[in-house]
């Protein structure tokens, strides 16, 4: 669906008949989203399987599923009747939120061993933002939506955002009990001693210690 197609149902939305095919093509955009997801967390099994650039491909055509997806349903739908001040909220959290959500999974992490290298990366990362939780991306993503849905005002947003989450946690979830396990070596205690979301006491301590042992270099 073009841009043109977007203003068009924005425009013609109270007719009879065009409301609820753009519901349809709104609906479709938040389909491609959760396939997008699917794709994405095919990745680990795509790893323990060896597959010469299976890894980088998956990886690839789900993210650019998502990333199309939620562009346009940031770009569909009615506007929100939030306060002018929230789309500056909305664009602090934004740039914070994208630079984590990329820093932890691309920066944190190796990116050739985790994402272009055949088969599964050789060491298990524990250290900056895994110190806080097992899965700083879906912390992050979390923020992110938030934040696009301040600065978007999308209703379709409203609820393509907590489907997406609750889909990612799902299948993270899933990831954390039945792969990550065979994948790298001492998983089952790095679990045990470090939240899976939500940071707690003890990691918030792990992760200042840590920082104060660079600063200290």
């Amino acid at each position: 669906m073009t841009l043109a197609s977007l203003e068009h149902c924005s425009r013609t939305q109270n007719l009879p008949i065009a409301g609820p095919i753009c519901n349809s093509i709104g609906m479709s955009y938040i389909g491609l989203g959760i396939l997008g997801f699917l794709v994405i967390h095919l990745f680990d099994i795509v790893a323990l399987k060896r597959l010469p650039l299976a890894k980088p491909a998956t990886w690839a055509l789900g993210s650019a599923l998502l990333i199309y997806a939620t562009v346009m349903v940031c770009l569909s739908g009615d506007r929100l009747p939030l306060p002018s001040w929230s789309t500056w909220l909305g664009w602090l959290l934004l740039l914070v939120s994208l630079f984590l959500f990329l820093y932890s999974l691309f920066i944190n992490l190796p990116l050739g061993k985790t994402y272009i290298a055949s088969g599964i990366g050789d060491k298990l990362i524990t250290s900056r933002l895994y110190a806080l939780v097992r899965h700083p991306g879906v912390f992050w993503f979390m923020v992110l939506m938030l934040s696009l849905i301040l600065v978007s005002r999308s209703s379709l947003l409203l609820i393509a955002a907590p489907v997406w989450i609750l889909l990612d946690v799902l299948l993270v979830a899933i990831q954390d009990r039945f792969l990550l396990g065979r994948m790298f070596p001492g998983y089952d205690d790095y679990r045990r001693q470090t939240p899976m979301l939500w940071p707690n006491r003890k990691s918030l301590n792990a992760f200042i210690n840590q920082l104060r042992g660079v600063g200290a270099k």
